[in-house]
């Protein structure tokens, strides 16, 4: 699969950079745009520094870009993943307002019926962030929130954000490890 992996200044970075840690280990070829703000937050939430993240994918866009490859249908992106998303991000995705190389490669994924999976982040939610994930919802976007379960009995962040990792990877039907799954009695 070739897979595009953006992120925007939300907090929550280590999700993007763990999926693309996880990605490198496998035949997928990925690709990664980051946001001024991804970059900044990257900074401020984690010790990994930009040319670390940007070594994990295949091929770096510039998030301005507008003419890179995976802003055309064409290029053929299996799959496209922000994490995290932020609020903007998602209205301007929302809203058809492809102002950078991340909104219109989120734009393609939709026109094109390719996954196209959000991991917001904002809480608590306004009305108006409700009402732009139900556009992105009905335009055959999917929303994966980072929510942690807790059967799995986490005792790290990185517990935490493996699992919710995990949960991107299932949507895209790709093998891990990550976190135990859920076991009934029966």
């Amino acid at each position: 699969m070739k897979i595009l992996l953006a992120m925007t200044g939300a907090t929550g970075v280590i999700y993007g950079v763990r999926l693309l840690e996880v990605l490198k280990e496998t035949e997928h070829r990925v690709s990664l745009i980051m946001s001024e703000w991804a970059k900044e937050t990257l900074s401020l939430e984690t010790d990994y520094t930009l040319n670390y993240v940007q070594a994990l994918a295949d091929t770096v866009y510039d998030h301005n870009d507008l003419a890179a490859a995976v802003a055309s249908g064409s290029y053929g992106i299996d799959a496209t993943i922000i994490a995290p998303c932020s609020m903007k991000t998602l209205s301007a995705i929302a809203n058809g307002y492809s102002d950078n190389l991340i909104v219109r490669a989120s734009d393609v994924a939709l026109k094109e019926r390719h996954p196209l999976l959000l991991m917001v982040r904002e809480t608590p939610l306004s009305s108006i962030h409700l009402k732009n994930m139900m556009s992105v919802t009905e335009a055959g976007g999917i929303l994966v929130p980072p929510m942690p379960a807790f059967y799995h009995r986490p005792e790290t962040i990185d517990d935490i954000v493996n699992q919710s990792v995990g949960k991107v990877l299932d949507l895209l039907k790709i093998p891990h490890d990550l976190y135990e799954r859920w076991r009934s009695d029966s």
